[in-house]
């Protein structure tokens, strides 16, 4: 008995599937986002693909993320059992605003594709510092009077 069970049937549906266009599996980006320090961070699980295809655009508010994965197997290969997933990929995420979309980063290492956001400078908190005067001030009365000091108690 083989190592991998053949379903005909499956094996049919398969077939329609690719002959009508439909795809064999969810074209799917998992992602993982979070903030670190002065920056965002997502990473997606893109295992199998080839660095090469992978191409990454910000535009306005919008991150597109999108790759290529080919099959592995020998042209005229005839697979008994096929449940990777081929073919392009994208995704796209809306960023929201105050982040520095000019300075993104992208690395691509051991399957996982890791996007680098900086928050913009003019987005991130700062101290605003407090001015001190003091209360009291001298004013001229205009008169033979001697000046007066304004916000003093006698």
């Amino acid at each position: 008995m083989s190592a991998l069970r053949f379903d005909p049937f499956r094996e049919l549906d398969r077939l329609a599937g690719e002959m009508m266009g439909a795809s064999r599996a969810p074209r799917l980006m998992p992602l993982d986002a979070y903030r670190h320090g002065e920056s965002y961070v997502l990473q997606f699980d893109l295992p199998g693909v080839d660095a090469d295809s992978l191409e990454v655009t910000a535009e306005r508010n919008t991150l597109t993320v999108r790759a290529r994965r080919r099959t592995t197997a020998p042209d005229g290969a005839q697979f008994v059992l096929a449940e990777r997933p081929t073919g392009d990929y994208g995704r796209q995420i809306v960023l929201g605003d105050g982040l520095a979309l000019d300075a993104i980063e992208a690395d691509y290492r051991d399957g996982v594709l890791t996007v680098t956001v900086p928050v913009a400078e003019q987005a991130k908190p700062r101290q605003i510092q407090i001015g001190r005067t003091d209360d009291r001030k001298m004013i001229d009365s205009g008169g033979d009077r001697q000046d007066e000091l304004v916000g003093a108690t006698t």
